[in-house]
């Protein structure tokens, strides 16, 4: 410690992100703090990540049981299967319970004081935390802000948290709707879908774009939309939004064009899921207090070295990480976030390479990318001069995909003409989430498919698939 303050480190905000900046604080010598008001693990721990692959998890087991056709051509055969929703929730909220505890524990194990309470900037190098007993200040050399956030939720659908809900929420699973209507199309809605589609739901799924899954490269969206959702019989409404939620039973939905507004019709369903997205919850932090305004999606402005800045200018001493910055709001990307900032305080200047880093929805089968989409590639091809190619491959030819039975899916990687660079690489197919770091690699050691194409992978591995990409790519 240095300049008599209290600590070196405070953080605001005990999520991945913060859990990860204090880990590696301390393993830098830093004496650290770490300030929470709610749920240490925040939303990943919580009401994210973790609950909801527990859910995804057990509910795929009964998914896979249930599909006689596939078993009967691994030549097995069951009878009736069953499952106890309750025990479900229960395997969800142990995980949830589990994985809080050993963060807690580990925080504590390596000496960082855990402070409960609600904190905010009260100055340069100062925070103030509001607890039950009152309100103390503590003064940092520096401060990291990982508030982290909440669901979004449009205008017009009110949540009772009963029968409107959004995932947090759902990951509860308290009961299970006979009909379910689903608002969104991205991770969370699909995921949703697949566990409540898997337990007996009827679903409605509602996109207010004009495509389902809009943030996912379109080649790989089709295929999986003829997996996940029209070979589920899911109905869909895309180009429509959901004008009007009104909770209840049943829960009435009124449906409006997204682009005319005109009314399109009322649906009527048990229950109604908001998967809309998420928003920054950065009210209430006292940035205020060392002049620092929100951007006009009420993100925390920051560099790439993640220091926070007002009008431009870098605040001394105080950085914010995670979902609050809205660089990339994903678990993982706030933890490495965390690193960064922490190696920018103690003067190593480093930068996150967001082009790296994966991202997946852990649907039955996966779906997993990194880098760029297609159309992401050509325009930016065209706007530095350069053409763009792609290469895809089949699960259905991989050896190992079709002895267990799994043979849906796809491997695409978008790449240079010129150089080979693989610029992005999307992958639909079983075990995705697991098969995309190979390529994350690839991109963040900026690889060509020239080099690739010869690496040797083990046979027989889902991981050919990728091979399989690479070398189509140096033969086309």
């Amino acid at each position: 410690m240095s300049d008599g303050f209290d600590y070196d480190l405070v953080i605001v905000g005990a999520g991945v992100g913060g859990h990860g900046a204090a880990l590696h604080a301390v393993s830098c010598g830093l004496k650290t703090a770490i300030i929470e008001a709610g749920d240490m693990g925040g939303t990943c721990v919580n009401r994210g990540c973790i609950p909801s692959k527990a859910l995804l998890a057990a509910s795929g087991r009964v998914r896979e049981l249930r599909d006689a056709h596939h078993l009967k051509s691994l030549g097995i055969q069951l009878g009736s299967v069953a499952f106890d929703r309750e025990a479900i929730a229960d395997h969800a909220n142990n995980l949830v319970a589990k994985i809080q505890g050993d963060l807690t524990n580990s925080l504590k194990r390596l000496g960082v004081d855990i402070i409960r309470g609600w904190g905010k900037i009260a100055g340069i190098q100062k925070v103030s935390v509001t607890t039950d007993s009152g309100e103390k200040t503590i003064t940092a050399k520096d401060i990291i802000l990982s508030p982290g956030s909440v669901p979004f939720v449009p205008p017009g659908i009110e949540v009772d948290g009963k029968t409107v809900f959004t995932s947090d929420q759902g990951v509860k699973l308290e009961w299970l709707p006979d009909w379910v209507a689903i608002v969104g199309s991205g991770y969370i809605g699909l995921e949703f879908s697949d566990v409540y589609s898997a337990l007996g739901s009827e679903i409605t799924m509602i996109e207010a774009l004009d495509q389902l899954m809009p943030g996912f490269d379109r080649d790989i969206a089709k295929l999986a939309e003829r997996v996940l959702i029209t070979g589920r019989d899911i109905e869909t409404y895309v180009g429509i939004y959901a004008k009007r939620v009104i909770p209840g039973s049943p829960v009435v939905i009124e449906l409006a064009d997204f682009k005319t507004k005109e009314d399109v019709g009322v649906i009527e369903v048990d229950a109604c899921l908001v998967a809309t997205g998420r928003i920054p919850a950065t009210q209430n932090l006292g940035l205020d207090s060392v002049g620092v305004e929100l951007d006009r999606r009420n993100f925390i402005p920051v560099n790439d070295s993640m220091a926070v800045l007002s009008a431009g200018e870098v605040v001394p001493h105080l950085w914010a990480i995670g979902d609050a910055n809205g660089k990339m709001m994903l678990a993982h990307a706030a933890s490495a976030q965390g690193i960064i900032a922490v190696e920018n305080i103690r003067g190593h200047h480093k930068e996150v390479d967001y082009h790296s880093i994966p991202a997946a929805a852990f649907t039955h089968p996966e779906i997993s990318y990194v880098g760029m989409t297609e159309a992401a590639a050509k325009e930016k091809g065209s706007a530095e001069g350069f053409a763009v190619a792609v290469a895809k491959s089949y699960f259905k030819g991989n050896s190992k995909a079709l002895a267990e039975g799994e043979a849906d899916g796809m491997a695409k990687v978008v790449y240079r003409k010129d150089t080979g660079e693989v610029l992005g690489v999307h992958i639909f197919g079983i075990h995705a989430s697991d098969l995309i770091h190979e390529a994350s690699a690839a991109i963040a050691n900026r690889q060509s498919v020239h080099s690739l194409a010869h690496l040797v992978h083990a046979h027989p591995t889902l991981s050919e698939v990728l091979d399989e990409a690479y070398k189509r790519a140096i033969a086309s």
